[in-house]
């Protein structure tokens, strides 16, 4: 068995299709400001301890997918530094 961590092994496969091109629009993307506004909003709650138990399941789902994001956008940035070399 691998030592590949799960997002690596589940995500490898993806990322090994972008051309440099799509891995430069996956490491350009960005929130929009209205999705940024909330997860910045819940977090905040989060911090006051405030936050309802829906809200608590919508901050963790963001959390996820922004988590998620961050590690597409990782290995695009890795794959466009291999091709660069």
């Amino acid at each position: 068995m691998s030592l590949q961590s799960v997002p690596d092994r589940i995500l490898q496969p993806l990322t090994e299709c972008f051309s440099s091109e799509v891995a430069q629009r996956v490491v350009d993307v960005r929130l929009d400001s209205a999705t940024q506004a909330r997860i910045d909003e819940l977090a905040a709650r989060a911090n006051d301890g405030t936050l309802t138990d829906a809200e608590r399941s919508e901050y963790s789902e963001f959390v996820e997918y922004v988590d998620l994001l961050g590690i597409i956008k990782a290995k695009a940035r890795l794959l466009l530094k291999q091709r660069s070399n």
